[in-house]
């Protein structure tokens, strides 16, 4: 027989009222969604993919999103998606992608000796700041690893209580742009604010965007004032030192001398190589369709 649960309750910090409900199968634990509530005279019932298909909120089957989980014949303590919670509002703050939110010490796979050197450098500096002094540029080709252990520092230095802001680079110079619009009320200071005052920084992708002048005037704005202040960053990069062929660009060639010779201070540089992670995705879509 199938159970129909609800939980209401009133939100002073949503100013609304809510409703949770479930269809819950005979052998499954129920989960429960927190439903907006449109009409206070009348509960409305949907079903679970109506609830998933209208984006809703799943709410803890634990403590049915009070945030106190009631132990028989103990009395109450605070759940366990709490500290859950606070972590997943903690890396939204820093703004860590979506797509690295599950990134970590603990899954990452090394294949070759330069992963492992990369690993040991990464565990290093999340364990041993703010006793460091240079922060880490990670070099080489796509797929290797190196975002996925520049979001692991951040992680561990976050938990650990340190300022921390991720920043794909790319990204950081459009906002910077869209700045210079009046429509969007904001402004470059605004924008780079968090990223002067963050104790450690991660860029992701240096050199990725078109080398034009205001690119690399903003580039050498923000990393010389890091620089300065002698904040902790954290490079990422495709381009190497090195030209394989003529036709392939340094990180040189795009950043320039005067700021590779910086990055040279700031950070240790490491050689990331080994197979792209991702062309596993295209063999697995393939033994599917077989």
């Amino acid at each position: 027989m199938r159970a129909l649960f609800f939980w209401c309750y009133n939100s002073k910090t949503l100013n609304n009222s809510f409703f949770f409900e479930t269809m819950a199968q005979e052998t499954s634990n129920p989960k429960l969604y927190i439903v907006p509530n449109q009409d206070d005279e009348q509960f409305l019932v949907y079903s679970e993919q109506s609830a998933v298909g209208l984006k809703s909120l799943e709410v803890c089957p634990k403590c049915y999103g009070s945030g106190m989980e009631i132990v028989p014949g103990k009395g109450a303590r605070p759940c366990s998606c709490r500290q859950k919670r606070i972590q997943e509002n903690l890396f939204e703050r820093i703004k860590i992608p979506k797509r690295y939110s599950d990134c970590s010490f603990s899954n990452y796979q090394p294949l070759t000796e330069s992963q492992k050197i990369a690993f040991k450098y990464s565990y290093s500096l999340a364990q041993k700041y703010p006793d460091v002094e240079r922060g880490l540029l990670f070099m080489g080709s796509v797929g290797t690893g190196k975002t996925h252990l520049a979001v692991s520092i951040l992680k561990c230095l976050t938990e650990r209580g340190f300022n921390c802001l991720f920043y794909e680079f790319g990204s950081l110079l459009r906002e910077i742009q869209d700045s210079y619009n009046p429509a969007t009320q904001s402004s470059e200071l605004k924008v780079l604010e968090p990223v002067f005052d963050a104790e450690i920084l991660v860029l992701d992708e240096l050199g990725a965007s078109k080398p034009t002048e205001w690119v690399k005037d903003t580039m050498s704005f923000i990393i010389n004032t890091r620089y300065n202040d002698e904040k902790l960053t954290i490079f990422t990069t495709n381009y190497l030192d090195d030209r394989k062929d003529q036709r392939e660009e340094t990180l040189e060639d795009r950043i320039g001398t005067k700021l590779r010779s910086r990055l040279y201070e700031m950070c240790h540089t490491i050689i990331v190589e080994g197979p792209d992670f991702r062309k596993k995705f295209d063999k697995l879509s393939r033994i599917k369709r077989t």
